[in-house]
């Protein structure tokens, strides 16, 4: 699992949601991807969550090759996008 944040100018989000959710979208189709999603901060509307989950080690790396994440970075300087800190998280499966 991915986890992690990046915040947008004060008055981005609007401007970054076509990409956000091209981004999103495009992930969300990928072989292996369990979950894929962004959330705002109820506290900091600058701040946004990003939460992945893969089937596996294989299925991530094949998603850092994709179009879509070299497109979706590329904007990053266009959209504001400061403070990226996404990391992988390891451990045992949740149970419900």
């Amino acid at each position: 699992m991915l986890t992690g944040t990046f915040r947008l100018p004060a008055d981005g989000l609007a401007r970054a949601l076509p990409a956000m959710s091209a981004m999103l979208a495009a992930s969300r189709a990928e072989p292996g991807c369990i979950a894929y999603a962004y959330a705002q901060d109820l506290l900091d509307p600058t701040l946004i969550h990003v939460v992945e989950r893969w089937r596996d080690r294989a299925a991530l790396t094949a998603h850092f090759a994709t179009p879509h994440l070299a497109q979706w970075r590329a904007q990053f300087v266009v959209l504001g996008i400061t403070e990226r800190n996404v990391g992988l998280v390891e451990g045992e499966a949740e149970s419900t």
